[in-house]
């Protein structure tokens, strides 16, 4: 996503009144904005991503928190965090997955002509580099394991 494109989206949110939609996407846009002035750039659509994805890890960790204490109290704070992160699943690109994402492994393992499970890590790192991390890394892991001897 871009940063206009982001700008839209508040917009958009703004327009048919959705506050919790606006309240996320705002910090999205400020991180991105924090990006500009201390690296005296324009945002680049990696900086939009990256700043989604740090803002999903923060909400999945505090919800994990929740989630483990089990308290009743908190009840509503664990309902409004797995609402943000449906929001911000939203506005990542589409992971690769499933037969797309065995077959680049393929490519890939073809390509750097690795054998042993000692060079998976130069696998995985192609991979991340040719996705931008977008692929689900637990089942990739899994399979290029397995396709190495």
């Amino acid at each position: 996503m871009k940063k206009e494109e982001l700008l839209e989206q508040i917009k958009l949110a703004m327009k048919a009144r959705e506050k919790d939609r606006v309240s996320i996407l705002r910090q999205v846009n400020q991180a991105v904005k924090q990006v500009e002035v201390d690296e005296r750039r324009d945002a680049t659509e990696a900086d939009v991503t990256k700043a989604v994805k740090k803002l999903q890890k923060v909400t999945a960790e505090e919800l994990d928190g929740l989630r483990k204490a089990g308290t009743e109290s908190h009840a509503e704070r664990i309902q409004e965090l797995s609402a943000q992160a449906d929001i911000l699943s939203q506005l990542l690109p589409r992971q690769l997955e499933g037969a797309d994402l065995e077959r680049l492994a393929d490519s890939l393992i073809a390509q750097l002509g690795v054998t042993s499970k000692r060079d998976m890590g130069k696998v995985m790192g192609a991979l991340t580099k040719a996705t931008s991390g977008n692929f689900d890394k637990p089942t990739a892991a899994a399979y290029v394991g397995s396709r190495l001897s």
